[in-house]
Order: structure tokens, then C-alpha cells, then sequence
């Protein structure tokens, strides 16, 4: 048990419980002084939710080395050829 700490927080519950029931957000202590109504707080914790159950694009690296492999190779064959023309 924690004394002496008293935080705000929004319960935002699940619109189909499958696996969670809730979401707790713990708000900043200066985030209620600031003029901003219920409603802004919740679309914002809504709009968080939403957020996180789009998947992460992952980047393809693999494509990215055979370009450089490709520049590389470009480069010193242009190398080569200009020292054998000269």
C-alpha cells in the first residue's frame, strides 16, 4: 500500500471484452489544471487505444543491403574501368 499519493485516472472499458475489460490511464498532475473538459480526456484515451492495434510496419533491411551492394559494385566497376582507360 502506497501512502500519501493520489493520482487522477480514466477507466475506459473495452467495447468487446475478449481479453480486457479496462484500460487505466493515470493522468499527468498538471493535465486537469489546464481547462480541458471530460470529454477531450476521453477522446484522447480513446484515440490512444485506437493507436495501438494498428501493426508495426517492419522495415525491410534485406532490400536495402543488396542496393548498397549494388551501388558498391557500380562504383568499383567505374573505378576499374577508368584506371584502365587512363
Amino acid at each position: 500500500m502506497v501512502k500519501g499519493v493520489s493520482r487522477q485516472v480514466i477507466v475506459v472499458h473495452a467495447p468487446e471484452p475478449k481479453l480486457f475489460e479496462q484500460a487505466i490511464f493515470i493522468l499527468k498532475e498538471d493535465a486537469v489544471g489546464e481547462g480541458i473538459t471530460d470529454d477531450a480526456l476521453l477522446k484522447e484515451a480513446q484515440k490512444a487505444i485506437q493507436s495501438g492495434e494498428r501493426p508495426v510496419k517492419k522495415r525491410r533491411l534485406y532490400l536495402y543491403g543488396a542496393v548498397w551492394a549494388a551501388g558498391g559494385a557500380l562504383l568499383t566497376g567505374l573505378v576499374w574501368l577508368g584506371t584502365v582507360l587512363l
